[in-house]
């Protein structure tokens, strides 16, 4: 990677992975590209190049690409599982029709491409405990259904016209920085805020649902080893399994409340998100990703809940 644009630079994922890969490559290297309306502020904007680059406007993508010689494009435009539910025509529109709009740009102009998947891509007949890298995929919402298409299409644009397609399966997310907005997985990043607040927790998610979760530094790891790996290693392409970390909502109080005893939490269980959150594995294998490109994650529950509660407790005082 010498020249890179991060395609929803202003998103959960994006806005870290922009400053990542700033300090990484150098800030004019990376550009921020973001759609009217969500333009880049603060350090995003004022440390590097940015650039109107909606993934639904081929012109705008192209014209990014060439004026700014990028050889990576991080395609991370996307709605939100939840979001997703309930808006699944725009879903598909940003998602596939975006997606293949990105693709050619880098079939046109030889760049290699990074689009996420997520542990949405999998179903309720996958088996569920140590998801295998290559199992059945029958998601029934639109955004597990993006996804699968995700993996599928990337690959046929590597097969087909050679296009340096690569992708993980990002588990459910926690960061400090990003606030949720409308993922399944977003009950584990609210409960350190209420935690910090003192406030009760009221969760979502049901006792005993168990889902693999990730800090955003590794997500951010895993996101720029992949495109820095050498490709000849790999038999997979796209969809990698990466995994870090699994708990159900009990276990991540407990690990909180062993820092703030005085902390609470109910259940007021959401039916959309449980129903959502029940079709997902909760643990997936990511032995091919580790021995393909040597992923290994940093954090495990409780030194992410230490870095969290520090940083909340910091940005919140």
């Amino acid at each position: 990677m010498k020249n890179i644009l991060i395609i929803g630079s202003t998103g959960q994922i994006g806005s870290e992975l922009t400053r990542e890969l700033r300090a990484r490559y150098g800030n004019s290297h990376v550009v921020a590209g973001y759609i009217a309306g969500a333009e880049p502020k603060g350090e995003l904007l004022e440390s590097g190049p940015a650039a109107i680059a909606d993934v639904t406007d081929a012109q705008h993508i192209g014209d990014v690409v060439r004026e700014y010689k990028i050889d990576t494009i991080y395609n991370l435009a996307a709605l939100l599982s939840v979001v997703a539910e309930s808006r699944p025509r725009l879903a598909w529109k940003i998602g596939i029709d975006g997606l293949w709009k990105v693709l050619e740009v880098a079939r046109e102009n030889k760049c290699a491409v990074f689009t996420p998947s997520s542990i949405g891509s999998f179903g309720a007949d996958t088996p569920h405990d140590n998801t295998p890298q290559d199992t059945i995929q029958r998601p029934r919402t639109i955004y597990g259904i993006s996804k699968v298409t995700t993996e599928l299409l990337s690959d046929y644009y590597y097969l087909k016209y050679g296009v340096d397609t690569r992708s993980v399966r990002f588990p459910g997310l926690i960061s400090y920085l990003t606030l949720p907005g409308g993922g399944t997985t977003d009950y584990a990043v609210d409960i350190y805020y209420s935690a910090v607040r003192g406030e009760k927790f009221v969760c979502p998610i049901a006792k005993g649902t168990l889902m693999d979760m990730m800090y955003m530094p590794d997500a951010l790891k895993a996101a720029i080893h992949i495109m820095e790996a050498d490709g000849s290693r790999f038999i997979h392409h796209n969809g990698f399994n990466v995994a870090s970390m699994s708990f159900d909502p009990d276990t991540i109080f407990r690990a909180i409340k062993a820092h703030k005893p005085n902390f609470e939490m109910e259940y007021q269980v959401d039916p959309l998100r449980q129903s959502i959150a029940d079709s997902w594995p909760n643990k997936m294998d990511d032995s091919c990703a580790r021995a393909e490109w040597d992923w290994k994650p940093d954090y495990d529950l409780e030194r992410m809940t230490v870095d969290m509660l520090s940083h909340l407790e910091q940005k919140l005082a």
